[in-house]
């Protein structure tokens, strides 16, 4: 097997080489999160993931995407800023406080008109959207013992091709752990579901705490 052990040096080297690095907007979008909720920065997602997600949106010609768990928008901006002038993000998150902040900045990077923000729960909001193939991407970085409801919700709600992205893939590494805590257990559950499920195609990218991706095939 090939692949290439991650290093903080080789992560350094990685955060350099892509389109938005130095993004003042995405720094300042940071520092603020990270000075406001401490520890809770953590879950925002990095850069490197970020330009990642812009670059499926846009090469999936997306026009409206859906985002479970929206923090202080780092991942929104990436997936808003890919999307054509008339495309829509819908936007899911329990917090106000964290979300006041993602309201800032989509107005600051232009692109506030493009995204709808729901509050409450994510499982509830999914389950009273129509029933129809509406999205062509959707971006899921919530609560992980909901991981399999959520799919659940969302593949219905897709248009073929499209694509879901589930962050924290791997947890740290706490996949293999045998004893898992109920969010990793969520999580591992659902990798190994959709490895064998006939609707989607899947491959688990293991940039930062792993990114499980899926294209829904056309299914009935």
């Amino acid at each position: 097997m090939k692949y290439v052990h991650m290093t903080d040096a080789l992560f350094d080297y990685l955060r350099t080489c892509h389109s938005r690095s130095g993004d003042q907007l995405l720094e300042e979008l940071r520092a603020e999160t990270a000075q406001r909720f401490g520890g809770d920065a953590m879950m925002q997602i990095n850069e490197v993931q970020g330009s990642l997600l812009s670059i499926l949106v846009a090469a999936t010609g997306t026009r409206r995407a859906i985002e479970v768990g929206t923090f202080t928008g780092a991942s929104s901006l990436a997936i808003a800023r890919a999307l054509p002038e008339d495309g829509a993000l819908l936007c899911l998150d329990l917090s106000e406080e964290w979300t006041a902040v993602a309201r800032r900045y989509w107005e600051r990077a232009g692109v506030a008109e493009r995204v709808q923000l729901q509050l409450g729960d994510a499982v509830a909001s999914l389950r009273a959207l129509p029933r129809e193939r509406a999205f062509g991407f959707a971006f899921v970085d919530a609560e992980k013992t909901d991981y399999g409801a959520y799919f659940d919700e969302l593949l219905p709600r897709m248009c073929p091709n499209g694509l879901l992205v589930f962050d924290n893939a791997l947890r740290g590494g706490a996949v293999l752990d045998p004893a898992k805590d109920p969010g990793t257990t969520a999580i591992d559950e659902l990798n190994r579901r959709l490895a064998t499920d006939e609707r989607v195609e899947t491959v688990l990218v293991p940039v930062s705490d792993g990114l499980l991706i899926a294209r829904v095939r056309a299914f009935q």
